[in-house]
């Protein structure tokens, strides 16, 4: 199993799972008055690692600051990437880096070339603790100017929520997450650019950093020209649709001014790509805002960051791959490169394994619960693409349900590629090639 760093991923996760799911079964991990059941530590244990933000118990109510903790903890741990933590932490206890380590985190990192490895992860850690300081700093001087809160409260609460919206989890220290700073650009915007940060991917941020520092004048990667175009497009759909058809909503939109409806529009437009907070109540939103939130959930993020979803070049290359077929072109082509056919595949691999893990959990769900099509879909997507929001009815579900929840959300976080490499036993390599035969398509 060591020999392969997709399955020391796995194993990563799974334990870090293990681990959150034994610490908040502690009694120190629940308030006074509560008690924890093994399937609340590990749905919370799950969400948490997975960088999620699905519940079925109450977060500032039900955990203790302990506990709430160890769910930051957890949140870190997941975002960052089990084995990028534990990269940098063999760095900075022998000061090198041995072949295995450098193969696990580049798995994990997508890192191009084993010697960029020690670079990178010290970059992505580094990137991640400034911006997560510099929004829990704002969060945490808002809170003290603008809601009186002691500067202990204030600073805790302004860290949590900093390190849960860099790490696309969505876990709030509100009961109704978000929705009383609706109309608050002091909290919702740095939360806002924070969790865009953390989905951009981390390959991508290493790009936009060296071209800075190094070579101005260098040609931007295809990976960050799909990444950097398609989020730009996404960032303005998502919150034109989200507004647009909530705009005279009584239960949502409808009654906030018309600054308050474009910030609160704005936000629920980009957390989609992935984090789990809302400023709206989602039981209440119409029919056709879910099933806009349900594609763009589904497209998620970046790259190896901490977004989840199919991911947006995933999207980009199969709508490139359909443009070529439609023109009759033997080979895709995106600006001036031509695309391998291993990525093609890769991409076409990854996007129907999603389809199919949402269709059959989606499925199962209607069977054994009372919930609408549109509710379960909802519940099902946010699950898998790693996003968090709900329309209230996770705690409602049944165990073997919750269990399922668990499943995609692990499958969310560490990928469908990647889990598909981890179980494979061995590898084949096909030494004989068949004629060739084209069935009809269509």
């Amino acid at each position: 199993m060591w020999r392969r760093p997709p399955l020391l991923t796995v194993a990563a996760f799974a334990a870090a799972i293990a681990a959150g799911t034994a610490a908040l079964m502690l009694p120190v991990s629940h308030a006074a008055g509560e008690r924890t059941e093994f399937m609340d530590a590990l749905f919370t244990a799950v969400s948490a690692v997975c960088v999620t933000g699905l519940v079925i118990v109450d977060t500032p109510t039900h955990w203790s600051v302990f506990g709430q903790w160890v769910i930051l903890g957890l949140i870190q741990v997941g975002g960052l990437g089990i084995m990028t933590l534990a990269t940098v932490m063999t760095l900075l206890v022998t000061r090198r880096i041995n072949l295995r380590l450098q193969l696990t985190a580049g798995s994990e990192t997508k890192s191009v070339t084993l010697g960029d490895v020690r670079r990178v992860v010290l970059g992505v850690l580094g990137f991640s603790l400034v911006f997560e300081g510099l929004t829990a700093l704002v969060l945490t001087g808002r809170y003290l100017a603008g809601y009186d809160y002691a500067l202990g409260r204030a600073l805790y609460y302004g860290l949590f929520h900093a390190v849960s919206a860099f790490n696309n989890a969505g876990f709030a220290l509100y009961s109704d997450s978000l929705m009383g700073f609706a109309g608050d650009p002091w909290i919702i915007v740095p939360l806002s650019l924070a969790l865009i940060a953390g989905g951009l991917g981390f390959p991508v941020w290493i790009e936009i950093w060296r071209r800075r520092r190094v070579r101005r004048n260098a040609r931007w990667t295809l990976h960050a020209k799909i990444t950097i175009a398609v989020t730009a497009v996404l960032l303005v759909f998502g919150p034109v649709m989200v507004t647009a058809l909530e705009w005279g909503n009584p239960e949502t939109l409808g009654p906030m001014s018309v600054g308050d409806k474009l910030l609160a529009g704005f936000f629920q437009g980009v957390v989609p790509r992935t984090a789990g907070f809302n400023s709206l109540d989602y039981a209440e939103v119409n029919t056709q805002t879910l099933l806009t939130t349900d594609l763009l959930m589904f497209i998620g993020g970046g790259s190896a960051g901490t977004a989840g979803g199919i991911k947006v070049t995933t999207f980009a290359l199969l709508a490139f791959v359909i443009f070529a077929n439609v023109r009759g072109e033997r080979s895709v082509t995106v600006g001036d490169r031509r695309l391998a056919g291993g990525v093609e595949q890769q991409a076409l691999t990854v996007a129907l394994l999603a389809v199919g893990l949402v269709f059959c959990s989606t499925f199962v769900l209607t069977v054994i619960t009372p919930f609408t099509l549109d509710q379960l879909l909802f519940e099902v997507i946010s699950a898998f693409a790693t996003v968090g929001l709900s329309t209230g009815i996770t705690a409602d579900i049944p165990v073997g349900g919750q269990l399922l929840l668990c499943f995609l959300m692990f499958i969310g976080r560490v990928g469908p590629i990647t889990l598909a490499a981890a179980l494979a036993l061995r590898t084949r390599t096909r030494r004989i090639e068949f004629p060739e035969a084209r069935p009809i398509v269509g």
